[in-house]
């Protein structure tokens, strides 16, 4: 496993790139801040198109997991390291600053025993490299790509196949998303500063919802099939970068069905639940 903010995980971006053609499960965490470039220190979310897009050059994808509190970063973690040794492949978990230093109180999962241990080493005997004597007959290969390109492209395509298995694995949030006139879509903090809000709104008798993706690779695009687009006035993207880049997924999902609006801030600068509620105001008085 390893970690960095933003620019440090540019700058592992063919390492990643290379664990993923040469089949090696990774596990790490982006806890992002400003940008472009050296950009803020502060929290912000606008590595999502790395994260989820281009992590790395030659196309490969990686499941991507977005927490929204320290015990979910926690839970989605440890659910990385098995998606990772099960597919070997990297797997991303994507927060920021704000999760990577709020202190919650959290519960761990049980330590595995002895046995469990030896059975996932044994698993993997066949092929990872655990410092074992040198065996021309039985060694594990590390082959990060093919010299015939006839075998390379079927490389492609069973990564492929894996990419497209990952659809059993994606993870969303619907909160009060079926009778909503707006409905809210964000990730990590930014939706767990909407959440509040509307309960908020449902109080003072708006209509609001929200879909927050927990898997923002693959993306929960058929979450927003589930929104009734005859009652629905616009769907609120939330997200702290700018220009907005989760909104290129929200505007899949809602494939033209409803107007799509954007609650913005970005430098570092955090979303305030304030900024949201006047955001739905706005939609509503229309």
């Amino acid at each position: 496993m390893t970690s960095s903010s933003s620019p440090g995980i540019a700058l592992k971006s063919e390492g990643i790139s290379y664990c993923a053609a040469a089949r090696i499960p990774i596990v790490y965490a982006n806890i992002s801040r400003g940008g472009p470039g050296v950009g803020a220190i502060q929290p912000a979310q606008q590595d999502y198109l790395q994260a989820t897009k281009a992590s790395g050059n030659g196309g490969f994808e990686m499941i991507v997991l977005a927490p929204s509190t320290v015990q979910e970063a926690v839970d989605l973690t440890y659910a990385a390291f098995d998606y990772a040794d099960r597919d070997r492949n990297p797997v991303l978990v994507l927060a920021d600053g704000v999760i990577g230093t709020m202190m919650e109180p959290v519960e761990l999962p049980e330590m595995k025993s002895d046995d469990e241990i030896a059975t996932l080493k044994a698993k993997k005997a066949k092929w990872a490299c655990t410092g074992h004597k040198l065996d021309y007959a039985n060694r594990s290969w590390i082959q990060p790509g093919q010299w015939n390109t006839q075998t390379m492209q079927a490389e492609n395509e069973k990564a492929a196949a894996l990419y497209a298995s990952w659809e059993k694995d994606i993870q969303v949030e619907e909160y009060m998303v079926k009778d909503a006139e707006v409905v809210i879509a964000a990730y990590g903090v930014c939706a767990r500063i909407g959440k509040p809000a509307i309960d908020l709104c449902r109080a003072a008798g708006k209509k609001v919802g929200l879909i927050r993706p927990i898997t923002v690779h693959p993306f929960p695009f058929a979450a927003f099939d589930h929104i009734d687009y005859n009652v629905c006035k616009a769907v609120l993207d939330v997200e702290m970068s700018i220009p907005a880049q989760l909104v290129q997924d929200v505007r899949m999902g809602v494939k033209g069905r409803c107007p799509i609006e954007t609650c913005l801030c970005s430098g570092g600068n955090i979303m305030s639940r304030e900024a949201v509620l006047n955001a739905v105001d706005a939609i509503l008085s229309k």
